[in-house]
């Protein structure tokens, strides 16, 4: 199946230099493992749960400490016409659980592991 029948066709972000407490309750209000960084319109890298954990045990102040420090800058994405079998296996192989979807250059959404499992369990 194609990433364009999954994925989550929402972008949940945060501003560059919010602080960590409010990137964390973002997660929580919207129920979402990662927010895109944005600086300005433009994405400039995303923060998952893993990176807040992170933060928590290096940083003595975490609440001081602003969403691109912590954010991954080089940004794997998925594109809509890919397969979603070979999505997942880039996932695997690159440890991670959430990929920004990508048209024509920019980001239209999100796809989570969890996406990728419920295809994989309701599609058999």
């Amino acid at each position: 199946m194609r990433i364009g029948n999954v994925y989550r066709p929402m972008i949940f972000g945060c501003r560059a230099d919010e602080r960590l407490p409010e990137v964390a309750r973002q997660m929580v209000e919207k129920k979402v493992g990662a927010l895109a960084v944005l600086d300005g319109d433009e994405v400039a890298g995303i923060i998952t749960e893993r990176d807040l954990v992170a933060a928590m045990a290096t940083f003595t102040d975490p609440s001081s400490v602003n969403a691109a420090t912590c954010a991954k800058t080089e940004v794997k994405t998925a594109g809509l016409d890919e397969d979603s079998r070979e999505v997942a296996r880039r996932m695997l192989d690159a440890g991670i659980r959430h990929l920004p979807v990508e048209q024509d250059g920019r980001m239209v959404g999100m796809v989570s592991m969890r996406d990728l499992l419920a295809l994989e369990t309701w599609a058999s």
